[in-house]
């Protein structure tokens, strides 16, 4: 059988070391770090949401977007579900389609996975840190930083991208396969913090609500998503603001304006808000306008809001128009900022763009240049969505790549 060589101990590198092992390979891991699956421990906030019952290929994003169906079908969500339960963890599954482990807890998967590395008599090489990958006759030669070669029959690239380098990641992987001949689309940060053009961001810090953030091209809406939205001294984060993040640093690569509309109100509409400001002010005509929005809104946005609108805090609710009745309506259901970039690699949860799928055959995650060589997770032009999404394609691409890699 093949002698397999995993560049990388994440979790796709552990799945295809686990997969080839399967098929009968010997297969060593080659990993930077001193202890493989350092990432694991930081997805889910800890608690690691390692798939997503409510997986779709619309999930996912890259250049080629259709290309990761074949690996997802190939180790689908149950079958991933199925293969953590036979190791240990029993599913967590929430309203969203979240899955978790019942502990909760990140090491669990992390520690399961290491127990079967070790089972299955799979090597691992810690500190072992790839800077070079020659191809000789479909025999591999792979030089470490230390000056050590390691020779093998197959290898997979599954050294993650540039996004949380606490944890290995530096992008060493694209310059390995560059090496080798393949294409990398320019990476970006994915799912991490946006930085927005405004004055008022000191004074919202820490301010959390329940809303709706929506990314605009001139009026075209792009994407909306709805959930916890927390304002910070550079801009805003939050659920929606990750998923709407990868959207918002595309275009802006390309040159465009995208503004973020964000609805601090966002179960009503602009008009019937109106209708319900004008109700409610009825009962409190002798306050100040300060004063009849505390109940509202989060009392820190107060202020804001209404230098935002330009009405004196201290004027009577009996004295405001229905034009001021208007203008606070409007702005607590559509407020707009400039997007102006993200926060750095060092927040990112995952890195959007990679090495260019077209050169990857899909059904197998071998490179289409190099026989021999293989692709696994976040390395590859596909990133997909928060909520376990990332995790099931390093999966699937994990699964796929070790058991092709295995073959004959």
């Amino acid at each position: 059988m093949p002698k397999v060589l995993v560049v990388g101990g994440g979790a796709a590198g552990m799945m295809a070391a686990i997969s080839a092992r399967n098929q009968g390979a010997d297969v060593i891991i080659l990993e930077r770090n001193n202890r493989v699956g350092r990432k694991i421990l930081a997805t889910g906030n800890g608690r690691c949401n390692y798939t997503n019952v409510n997986l779709s290929i619309e999930n996912y994003h890259g250049e080629n977007k259709k290309f990761p169906y074949s690996c997802l079908s190939q180790f689908n969500v149950d079958e991933t579900i199925n293969f953590f339960e036979v190791l240990g963890i029993t599913p967590a599954i929430e309203e969203d389609g979240k899955v978790f482990p019942l502990s909760f807890q990140s090491s669990s998967v992390l520690d399961v996975l290491r127990f079967e590395l070790e089972y299955l008599d799979i090597e691992v090489m810690t500190e072992a840190y790839v800077v070079d990958i020659k191809n000789n006759n479909n025999n591999f030669i792979l030089t470490l930083k230390d000056g050590r070669e390691i020779y093998g029959d197959r290898v997979i690239l599954a050294t993650g991208g540039n996004a949380a380098p606490n944890t290995g990641s530096d992008g060493n992987g694209y310059v390995l396969a560059q090496e080798l001949g393949h294409s990398l689309i320019e990476v970006f940060p994915g799912l991490v913090q946006l930085k927005l053009e405004g004055d008022l961001f000191k004074q919202v810090d820490g301010v959390k609500f329940i809303g709706t953030a929506g990314l605009y091209d001139k009026n075209k809406l792009l994407k909306e998503d709805s959930g916890d939205i927390l304002f910070t001294n550079y801009g805003i984060s939050g659920p929606p603001i990750l998923q709407l993040s990868r959207t918002a640093l595309y275009y802006l690569k390309k040159g465009k304006s995208i503004q973020l509309k964000v609805s601090i109100i966002h179960t009503r509409t602009q008009e019937e808000l109106f209708d319900y400001l004008q109700y409610r002010f009825g009962f409190m005509p002798k306050k100040t306008i300060e004063i009849g929005l505390i109940g509202l809104i989060n009392k820190r946005l107060i202020l804001p809001i209404l230098n935002e609108t330009a009405i004196d805090k201290n004027k009577l609710i009996a004295h405001l128009s229905n034009e001021e009745v208007r203008k606070i309506s409007a702005i607590l259901t559509d407020l707009r900022f400039n997007i102006i970039g993200s926060k750095s690699w060092d927040n990112a949860q995952i890195t959007a763009g990679g090495i260019v799928t077209n050169e990857i055959e899909n059904s197998t995650m071998e490179s289409k240049l190099v026989k021999g060589l293989f692709f696994a997770g976040e390395i590859m032009d596909i990133d997909g969505d928060c909520g376990g999404f990332n995790l099931q394609w390093a999966w699937s691409s994990g699964y796929v790549a070790g058991r092709n890699a295995s073959l004959r």
